[in-house]
Parts: structure tokens; sequence; C-alpha cells
């Protein structure tokens, strides 16, 4: 009985608690390809999700208290709000990034110039190893030019005319170049000299950000079937190199492509990996 009294004392937060379960189980459907059928470019879950976000930013939005009277524990209940929504929002961002095909299709194109950029920032960073040090990381980041070249073309062609076909072209280069980079993350970590291998892994970590993001964002548009085909022909996985990982230095290159603050940057990061993960690479 004291549950159900609770709920009509506190109408606003059962409200939002109701709010973040719906956007939760919406990203959960979306993640499990479950639509519910369709709503314009999205699906019914999608949409679904976006308006338990949409309202929670309104919950958010109380009136600030007078600064004459005491703060109780019930006015701290803005703040929490605000916490509540940011949650929703982030779960949001990154489980319901396949709404749509065109979207997606431009998200991976405008990583390609980070992407470019870091391949660029490997190709000159031997030159600043020790000399012993240098061979080892050459040969580790050999392909890096051809297979980071190849991605962009095929990426810029699927946005132009996203086809099955060039669909499952990206999907198998996106593993191609991420297998190189985890390769080339685990043959520099046995670089010796430690201000050598410090600079190796984070040139090579710039590299390995945009590919994940670039894998995820190809993942968001692929079938069950083709995602068990990428996670298969990723053989060196992610728990594998992620020792060798900076997860500040991703979050700081995830927050300067989306203008967006460091900590919510922190947890897509996090959750993404863990994505991946799961989902076998």
């Amino acid at each position: 009985m004291h549950l159900i009294a609770n709920i009509w004392k506190q109408p606003k937060t059962s409200i939002t608690g109701i709010l973040i379960a719906v956007a939760t189980v919406a990203g959960a459907l979306s993640q499990q390809g479950i639509a519910l059928g369709h709503a314009g470019s999205g699906t019914v879950v999608t949409l679904a999700g976006s308006l338990a976000t949409a309202l929670l930013g309104l919950l958010a939005r109380d009136p600030a208290q007078p600064v004459s009277l005491p703060v109780s524990r019930s006015e701290s209940r803005p703040s929490r709000l605000g916490v509540w929504m940011l949650i929703a929002l982030l779960l949001q961002l990154t489980l319901t990034s396949g709404c749509s095909g065109t979207s997606v299709a431009q998200n991976i194109v405008n990583w390609t110039p980070t992407l470019q950029s870091a391949v660029a920032t490997v190709d000159a960073t031997a030159a600043q190893l020790d000399p012993k040090d240098a061979p080892i990381f050459t040969a580790a980041t050999a392909g890096f030019d051809a297979a980071s070249n190849l991605l962009v073309t095929q990426a810029q062609a699927y946005l132009a005319n996203p086809s099955a076909s060039l669909l499952a072209q990206l999907q198998a280069q996106v593993v191609t170049l991420q297998q190189q980079v985890n390769t080339a993350l685990l043959q520099a970590a046995q670089i010796v000299n430690p201000a050598s291998q410090q600079r190796a892994l984070s040139s090579i970590q710039a590299v390995a950000t945009a590919v994940t993001a670039i894998l995820a964002l190809i993942q968001s548009i692929s079938s069950k079937q083709a995602v068990a085909r990428m996670a298969a022909a990723s053989t060196i996985k992610l728990a594998a190199v992620r020792p060798y990982l900076d997860c500040s230095a991703a979050a700081s290159l995830v927050a300067s492509h989306y203008s967006q603050p460091i900590a919510a940057a922190r947890i897509e990061v996090a959750q993404v990996e863990q994505s991946e993960i799961q989902a076998g690479f």
C-alpha cells in the first residue's frame, strides 16, 4: 500500500521512472532489431524512445526555488531529474543510431576525415621513434593507408547509393582495417623503449577510436546475420587489445568530433566498447 501511495504523492518521480523504463526498453528492442512497425523514416520503437527522452527533458525543467527558502530533500529533485534525463539521452544516442540509414551513412562519412588524419599521424610517427623501434612500428602499420583509403571510398559510395552490395563491402572492409589496427596495437606493445612504445600506441589509438566508431555505425545498419559474420571475421578481439587503449584519449576524440562534454563521451565510449565485446568483436 505504501508503494501505491508514494506513486500518487510523488507523481513526477513516478512518471520519470516510467519514461526512463520506456527509453531503456526502446533502446534494447532497437539493438535486437525489433521495430514494431515504421513511423516516418524511423520505427515505432525509436519514436517511443525519443518521445520518452523529450518528455524527460520537459520534466527536468522545473522552476528554480527562491534563494531565501531552505532546500529540502524534495527540492533536490530537479537536479536528479536532470541526471535521469541525461542517462536516457545517452541511451538514445547509442542505441537508436540505426533509425535512419541515410543519417548513419552520413555519420560514417563524417568520421572519415578523422580517420585519414589519424593515419597521416601514424605515417609521421615512425621518424619520431627510437631507430631500433621504427622498423617494428612501420611493419605493424604498413597496411593502414590502403585499407583506410578503401574504406573512405566505400563509405562515400554507400552514402551516394545505399545498396546492399555496397553495405556488404563496407562490412568486410571495416573489419579488415579493425584487424590491422588490433594487430598493430599488439605489435607496438612489444616495443621495449618506453617512450617509443607510448608514442607508437598513442598514434595507433587515434586510428582505433575512429575505426571503432565507424564499426559501430556500420553495425547499427547491419542485420544480425551480417554482424555475426563480421564478428566471426574479427579474430583479434577488442578484449585482447583493451589493455593498450587509452579510454581518456578515445573520449577526448569522440567529444571533439561530436562537440559534446567529455563526461558524456566517456560514457558513450564505454557503452560502445561493451556493446562491441557483447557482439563478438
